[in-house]
């Protein structure tokens, strides 16, 4: 067994200390409206978002960050890191990704990784940094990312719609079937043809900020 894949499953595990599970990215007020209601929905929820939100714009701006990371262009990493932080449509999404990019900079430094990352990125960005500095496949890197993210919208579907735990791990082994192919595409697609055109998550997103009664922070 290579230490990278031990170094991939501990920086996508849910025990990364960033706070990822206190957030649903607008699932909670999809299932708040009626969109997500029962396991089939969910999928189509879930599956959506990952093929044409984070499989056409972040995974593929993960990919090109961890490059920039490995030549050592930090700049770079930076001008897209503002790139995307200027794609959160929303107040809650734009506090979530900065928050949890703290959490994980304050792991980056209890952990002794001088990845060269600097204060008040986004979560990606810092992810990306340490997928650089742990030696990461491409491939294997955006598998871990797109797999991280699925799962904590089913843990968070497990408790707002709610789900039982076999519903969840259908969902998972549905969707762990579609990142390959997402890993593929994302791989392929060059900066000007990548887009995160969601209204109906932008728009949830928006709804959830004024959600009356919520478990979740966005």
């Amino acid at each position: 067994m290579s230490l990278a894949l031990t170094r991939l499953l501990q920086l996508a595990s849910p025990a990364l200390p960033v706070g990822a599970y206190t957030y649903s990215q607008g699932l909670e007020w999809a299932v708040e409206a009626g969109t997500v209601k029962d396991e089939a929905t969910a999928l189509t929820w879930i599956g959506d978002q990952l093929e044409w939100n984070l499989g056409r714009y972040e995974a593929p701006l993960l990919a090109r960050m961890i490059a920039a990371w490995g030549a050592g262009e930090v700049e770079v990493v930076i001008g897209l890191d503002a790139q995307y932080l200027a794609t959160r449509e929303t107040a809650e999404l734009r506090a979530e990704t900065l928050q949890m990019g703290h959490s994980l900079r304050r792991l980056i430094d209890d952990l002794k990784e001088a990845t060269g990352v600097p204060s008040g990125l986004t979560y990606v960005a810092g992810w990306s940094s340490l997928a650089a500095a742990w030696l990461m496949e491409p491939r294997d890197a955006l598998a871990a990312w797109l797999w991280s993210w699925a799962e904590n919208q089913v843990m968070a579907a497990l408790k707002v719609v709610p789900l039982g735990q076999a519903a969840g791990q259908r969902i998972l082994r549905e969707i762990g079937g579609r990142i390959p192919a997402i890993v593929e595409c994302a791989l392929q697609l060059d900066e000007d043809n990548t887009s995160n055109f969601a209204p109906g998550f932008a728009i949830a997103c928006a709804r959830h900020e004024t959600q009356y009664s919520r478990l979740f922070r966005s």
